[in-house]
């Protein structure tokens, strides 16, 4: 059996990333959509109260985009808050002018303003969408949403569940406690964590289920910074069929484990066993939702695909670049460099709110931590040098993980998101194919806003 250590540790691999032939033809299905984001109001219970937030087209989480691989999907961006904003499609290999990074590959969407995302999706999966100007405020505050592509473009909602767990940091009237944004506690620890669970846009909620055979569980966490971890009802195992948004070979166990932007795909052979939905991250376990079976005579097969798509590459040519990630409460980081000059740790953190650090560096979005060459082979070596966990996100491209604690670990898996522990050490490969700057930063969201953050330049 893969303990939840092993398994959260170690899904990270990556495979072997033919060119990507971004250019869509006539051929090629256009799909349109619109996103509206605007102050809007929601209850996570039923007849319960409201909560002030800002959102997509008013749905919390935003709208259901689907998708049929090579399609090309075109959404119009209205923003209709008080700040600027843009939508990054995380998971995607996509074309760099329509990443949604502001000041890095677009500029920012002031209020009143619309931007229009036009682009193919050339891979199968589980991605979602999100704000991408202060992040660690506007996902706060809801602005996210899922994004399924698959083989047909269909998306059966009884026997292909999406689970989107959030972590909101409530007060008693179930408001955003907006007071405790920006604190310097949680930028300088573990990240904004918050006090209530939620699924799908509710507290505990129930989950319809067709019982009638297999279903396909899509798991994302879309929390700033909480490591989730689920099970179903105690003990029941399952098939992990996708990380990611990847497939993987299949493997077993009874327990997922999430760091924010991480997605991963299960399959439940038995959906008569089904019962509930069990958080176990602390010490107090969770019933974070109820499964609802409906009687169906019909069998639903699950397609999926039962291995990876392509074949880890040989290494031995590979571009190194060391990253040792550095600062952070009880950490080591004396002095960085910030916008061009050296300053000490205790006045960047006080004065600058700049807490985190790629080799002695505070990140931003003007940072060019590498610059590569086309379909270069690439191994980025990370040592988390800080006493906090980091969820490592790389734009544009899909990664290998080779683990330095984990060496012997070998499950090919696809990444786009990798969680490393305290101390650990960790290459990251992949085959620069995709030309533009890309970010890699920390997806916990305080970190990324506070220096945890730069770019790779491909041409």
């Amino acid at each position: 059996m893969i303990t939840r250590r092993t398994f959260i540790k170690n899904t990270g691999a990556g495979l072997f990333l033919t060119a990507v032939p971004f250019s869509a033809n006539s051929q090629n299905r256009v799909k349109k959509f619109e996103l509206t984001a605007k102050k809007a109001v929601h209850s996570f219970e039923k007849n319960g109260k409201n909560t002030d937030l800002w959102l997509f087209n008013n749905n919390c989480p935003g709208p259901l985009i689907t998708a049929k691989k090579n399609d090309v999907i075109e959404i119009t961006f209205n923003n209709f808050l008080d700040q600027p904003s843009t939508v990054h499609w995380h998971g995607i290999r996509n074309i760099n002018s329509m990443d949604g990074v502001p000041i890095l590959s677009q500029p920012l969407v002031e209020p009143g303003e619309s931007f229009v995302y036009r682009f193919p999706v050339k891979d199968e999966g589980t991605f979602w969408y999100h704000a991408h100007n202060k992040a660690w405020e506007q996902v706060t505050h809801g602005l996210y949403g899922p994004l399924i592509v698959s083989d047909n473009g269909q998306f059966i909602e009884k026997n292909d569940i999406l689970i989107l767990a959030d972590d909101w940091f409530l007060n008693e009237d179930l408001q955003i406690d907006v007071s405790s944004l920006g604190n310097l506690h949680d930028w300088s620890h573990a990240g904004r964590y918050g006090n209530r669970l939620s699924i799908n846009g509710f507290f505990n909620p129930k989950i319809e289920i067709l019982n009638s055979g297999q279903v396909r569980l899509r798991f994302l966490n879309t929390a700033n910074a909480r490591i989730l971890k689920f099970m179903l009802n105690d003990d029941i195992v399952f098939q992990v069929i996708a990380v990611d948004g990847s497939p993987c070979n299949p493997f077993k166990t009874n327990r997922v484990a999430l760091g924010p932007g991480q997605r991963v795909d299960i399959l439940v052979d038995d959906t008569s066993k089904l019962k509930h939905l069990k958080e176990v991250s602390t010490k107090n376990d969770i019933i974070a939702a109820r499964f609802e079976l409906k009687k169906n005579k019909t069998f639903y097969p699950i397609n999926y695909s039962k291995k990876p798509y392509y074949s880890f590459p040989s290494t031995n040519n590979a571009k190194v670049i060391n990253i040792r990630m550095q600062g952070g409460a009880m950490g080591n980081l004396r002095s960085a460099i910030f916008n061009g000059e050296s300053r000490e740790f205790r006045d960047l953190a006080i004065n600058e709110s700049k807490l985190w650090s790629f080799n002695k560096i505070i990140g931003d979005y003007n940072y060019n931590i590498a610059s590569l060459k086309l379909d270069e082979i690439v191994i980025l070596r990370c040592w988390n040098d800080t006493r906090w966990s980091h969820a490592m996100h790389l734009h544009g491209h899909h990664f290998w993980v080779n683990s330095k604690e984990f060496e012997n670990f070998n499950i090919d898996l696809l990444r786009d998101t990798y969680m490393m522990q305290p101390g650990e050490k960790a290459d990251l490969v992949f085959i620069a194919n995709n030309p533009g700057k890309w970010l890699f930063h920390c997806h916990m969201l305080e970190h990324h806003a506070s220096g945890m953050i730069g770019y790779l330049s491909v041409s």
